[in-house]
C-alpha cells in the first residue's frame, strides 16, 4: 500500500497524483493509478496532508508523478513524499523526491512494460539524513517487523497481529453507553481479527459531542480493486498504518470498512456499538459515522455483497438512535466547505443531507465514485425497507381455475422477494387477513390448513426496520365435495375397420362438480386424461373378451369419484344368419374369419338375432358395391349404400345403440341397385 503526503495537513493537491508499481510476480509495471488528491477526512492534530492510500499488491518498484493544474511545480504543496506500507508487518517507509521533472503532457507515457528499465520521475533520496534539511514532520516510527520473529510469516494477518501488536494501555471507559438498536447487528471482524497493531495508536477514542449519530457517510478507499477476499485484512491494516504513521492521525479514519466480498471490519476503536467520532468527513465528523468500501468505484459498481454489508451496518447504527435510513437530516458544518457539486457553506451553517449520503455531498471529492454514488438509493432502500419484490410464486396442494385456487384443506404457499434474506426479519402467512404461520426471513414457504369455504391468502414480510410489505391476495376455495358422474360411463360400437383384436368402440360419460371439475381420467384398460368438457372418446377392444372400462373424475381441490362399465364385443359371422335368396360364399384373408357372403339378388336377406345394447353391420366395399335395406326388430331403419371409391374390408358401416341391453333382430336386404346390385357382408357385431 502506498500514498503521497505533504507537509501542510490543510493543503490540497489541485492537480493529479499518479503512481505505478512493478509487480513482484510478473516484473511488469502497472498502468498509472490516479490517487484522490486529498484524503478529506479532517483529523484534528494531523501531522501531514495526503492522498487516499492505494492498495497495489506485492511490488518491488514504484514510480510517482504529481502534475499541478499549472505548468510548474509552484502549485504543488511543499514536502511531497511517497509513503509505502507493508501491511503484513505494519512497517512504513517514506521516500522524498530528489528532484522534480516537468512533463510536457498529462497523457500517460508509453507502456512501461515495453522498456527494459523504467526511468522514474521521482527517485529515492539516498542522501545521509544528517545532510538533509530539517523537517517539521514527525519521524516515522516503525514497529518490529514480522520478519524479525522466527515464527512470523510476513504478510499473514496472524503474523501481523501476533508479532507486531504491542498491547496498548487499557483506556479509561468514560465513553457514552451503547443504546440498543432496532436492527440486528451484522457480523463484524474486530480490530484484533484483522490484526490491528494497537501500540501505534495508544490514544483513547473520542466520541460524538452529542453522543448521537445523525447520518452515515459512505466512502470508497480509491484504490485498486484487484485485492482478493483473503487480502482484505491486509488492505485494512495498510490503511490503518498509513493514517496513523504517515498522516499522523490518532487512529484509522473510518468507523467501519467493508471489502468487496462483504466482510465488515471494525475501524476506529472505541466500541462498534458506540458513537465513536471518526475522521472521514471534514466538517461533519461530529455527527456522522463513516463506512468505506475497499476499492475504487468510479466506473465499477461495488459487488452486491459489499452494498448489502454497507446497508446492514448503516441500518444497525442508525437504528440505535431512531434515525430513518431513507430520511433526511440536518447537520451543522464544523467549518466552511464546498461539495463536489460546487455547493458552498460557511462554518456553523445548517445543511440538509440524506441520512445515508456520499462523501462528495459534504466535501469536494469524487468519493465514493460515480458508480457507487448511483447505488446510494439502493442502499437506503435496503437499510430502511420495506421489502421489495415480494411475490407469491405458487400454491402446492391446490388446483387453479378461473383465477381461483381450490384445495381440500391443506395448502403450501411458496414466495420470493428481491430483498436479501439477511434484511428480512420474518414472513407471515395470512389467511383472511390473520396470521396463521410465521417463518424466518430465510424461508420461502409456509403451510396452512383451511376450513371449508372461500378464503384470501397473502404473505406479509417484515423488514429488519419493522416495515411490513404484504403480497397481493389470492382467492383459495376449500371444498370437500367429490365430483359426480351424471351420466355413467357407457360403451357403444362405432364406425371403423374391424379386427378381431380391435373392435371400434365409443366410450361416453358425463361428469360434473359443485365447484370446478378439473379432468376425467381413464385408468383401465389404458390410461388417458380428458378435459372437463370432454364427454366421449374413441377406443378399440378385443373381441370375445370382457373388458372393464374404469374412470375417475377429479375436481381442482383434489376430490375424486370413480365409475366403470364392462362389455364384451361379439362377432356374429354371416354363416350364423338366417338366409333368404341367393348368397355366394367368398374366401379371403381380408375377411373376418377368412369368409364372407355376397349377393346381387334383389330382396335376398340375412337375419341375426342377439341380446345386447349396441350393434354394427360389417361389410366389404368397392366402387361397384350396391345398396341394402337395414331392418331393426322388423322395422326399416336405414338404406345403406356400400359404394366406395376405394376398396375397404371389414368396414363397420352402420351402427345402432339402445339405452339398455335387450334381445334384438337385425335384417339386411339386397336392394338390387341398377348397374351395381352386389353387396358383400362380413357379419354383424354386437356388445354383450
Amino acid at each position: 500500500m502506498l500514498g503521497v503526503t505533504w507537509t501542510d495537513p490543510d493543503a490540497r493537491v489541485t492537480g493529479r497524483v499518479e503512481v505505478r508499481t512493478r509487480s513482484l510476480t510478473t516484473g511488469k509495471w502497472s498502468q498509472w493509478l490516479e490517487l484522490d488528491g486529498d484524503s478529506g477526512q479532517g483529523e484534528n492534530g494531523a501531522a501531514r496532508g495526503g492522498t487516499e492510500p492505494a492498495w497495489v499488491g506485492p511490488s518491488g518498484g514504484v514510480e510517482a508523478r504529481v502534475a499541478s493544474n499549472g505548468q510548474s511545480s509552484a502549485g504543488l504543496p511543499a514536502g511531497l513524499r511517497l509513503d509505502m506500507v507493508d501491511p503484513g508487518t505494519g512497517n512504513a517507509s517514506a521516500i522524498k523526491p530528489a528532484a522534480f521533472a516537468v512533463e510536457e503532457t498529462d497523457a500517460p507515457t508509453a507502456d512501461p512494460s515495453e522498456s527494459a528499465e523504467p526511468q522514474p520521475s521521482i527517485s529515492q533520496d539516498t542522501r545521509d539524513p544528517a545532510d538533509q534539511a530539517p523537517s517539521a514532520e514527525p519521524p516515522v516510527s516503525e514497529s518490529p517487523s514480522a520478519s524479525e520473529s522466527p515464527s512470523a510469516e510476513p504478510g499473514s494477518p496472524s503474523a501481523s497481529a501476533t508479532s507486531t501488536t504491542i498491547p496498548a494501555p487499557t483506556p479509561t471507559d468514560t465513553g457514552p453507553s451503547a443504546p440498543p438498536s432496532t436492527m440486528r447487528q451484522p457480523p463484524i471482524t474486530s480490530r484484533a481479527g484483522w490484526g490491528a497493531d494497537e501500540s501505534i495508536s495508544p490514544e483513547e477514542p473520542g466520541y460524538l459531542p452529542g453522543a448521537k449519530i445523525k447520518a452515515v457517510v459512505v466512502h470508497h478507499t480509491a484504490e485498486s480493486n484487484t485485492y482478493t477476499c483473503a487480502q482484505g485484512p491486509e488492505v485494512v491494516r495498510g490503511i490503518y498504518t498509513y493514517h496513523v504513521k504517515q498522516l499522523g492521525w490518532k487512529d484509522v479514519g473510518y468507523n467501519f470498512l467493508v471489502d468487496k466480498c462483504g466482510t465488515i471490519y471494525e475501524g476506529r476503536k472505541g466500541g462498534v456499538d458506540r458513537p465513536v467520532q471518526g475522521a472521514h468527513a471534514y466538517g461533519f465528523n461530529g455527527e456522522t459515522v463513516g463506512i468505506s468500501v475497499l476499492g475504487t468505484y468510479t466506473d465499477t459498481t461495488p459487488p452486491q455483497a459489499a452494498l448489502l454489508s454497507v446497508a446492514r451496518i448503516a441500518a444497525w447504527k442508525l437504528g440505535q438512535y431512531g434515525v430513518d435510513p431513507a430520511g433526511t437530516t440536518t447537520l451543522t458544518a464544523g467549518d466552511a466547505g464546498t461539495s463536489y457539486f460546487r455547493k458552498s457553506w460557511a462554518k456553523g451553517a445548517q445543511l440538509s443531507f440524506p441520512v445515508i449520503h456520499g462523501h462528495r455531498d459534504g466535501y469536494n471529492t469524487q468519493c465514493p465514485g460515480d458508480a457507487f454514488y448511483n447505488q446510494l438509493a439502493t442502499i437506503r432502500t435496503l437499510a430502511a425497507g420495506p421489502i421489495s419484490g415480494l411475490t407469491v410464486k405458487s400454491f402446492t396442494g391446490t388446483g387453479l381455475s378461473g383465477g381461483k385456487h381450490y384445495t381440500k384443506a391443506g395448502v403450501t404457499v411458496v414466495w420470493s422477494a428481491t430483498t436479501p434474506a439477511v434484511l428480512i426479519k420474518q414472513y407471515e402467512l395470512l389467511v383472511d387477513g390473520k396470521s396463521v404461520a410465521t417463518t424466518a426471513g430465510t424461508s420461502t414457504s409456509a403451510k396452512a390448513t383451511l376450513t371449508v369455504g372461500t378464503h384470501t391468502l397473502a404473505v406479509r414480510a417484515t423488514h429488519i426496520s419493522g416495515k411490513k410489505t404484504t403480497s397481493t391476495s389470492t382467492t383459495v376455495i376449500a371444498e370437500t365435495t367429490a365430483p359426480s358422474f351424471s351420466a355413467k360411463p357407457s360403451l357403444s360400437l362405432r364406425n371403423g375397420t374391424v379386427n378381431t383384436s380391435a373392435v371400434p368402440l365409443k366410450l361416453s360419460w358425463k361428469a360434473a362438480d359443485s365447484a370446478a371439475l378439473r379432468e376425467v381420467r381413464l385408468v383401465s384398460p389404458l390410461a388417458k386424461t380428458y378435459g372437463p368438457t370432454t364427454n366421449s372418446a374413441s377406443h378399440t377392444a378385443k373381441s370375445a373378451t370382457a373388458t372393464a372400462w374404469k374412470m375417475t373424475a377429479y375436481d381442482y381441490a383434489g376430490n375424486a369419484a370413480s365409475a366403470s362399465v364392462s362389455a364384451t364385443p361379439v362377432i356374429l359371422q354371416e354363416t350364423t344368419a338366417v338366409k333368404s335368396g341367393t348368397w355366394t360364399a367368398k374366401s379371403s384373408t381380408s375377411y373376418l374369419d377368412g369368409k364372407s357372403y355376397s349377393s346381387s339378388s334383389k330382396n335376398a336377406s340375412l337375419t341375426w338375432t342377439f341380446t345386447g345394447r349396441s350393434a354394427a353391420w360389417t361389410v366389404s366395399r368397392a366402387a361397384t358395391s350396391g345398396q341394402a335395406y337395414v331392418y331393426v326388430d322388423g322395422a326399416k331403419a336405414a338404406t345403406v349404400d356400400l359404394k366406395s371409391s376405394t376398396t375397404k374390408y371389414r368396414d363397420a358401416i352402420w351402427t345402432k345403440t339402445w339405452s339398455s341391453s335387450a334381445k334384438h333382430t337385425i335384417k339386411v336386404v339386397v336392394v338390387g341397385t341398377s348397374g351395381r346390385p352386389t353387396i358383400t357382408t362380413d357379419g354383424l357385431l354386437y356388445l354383450k
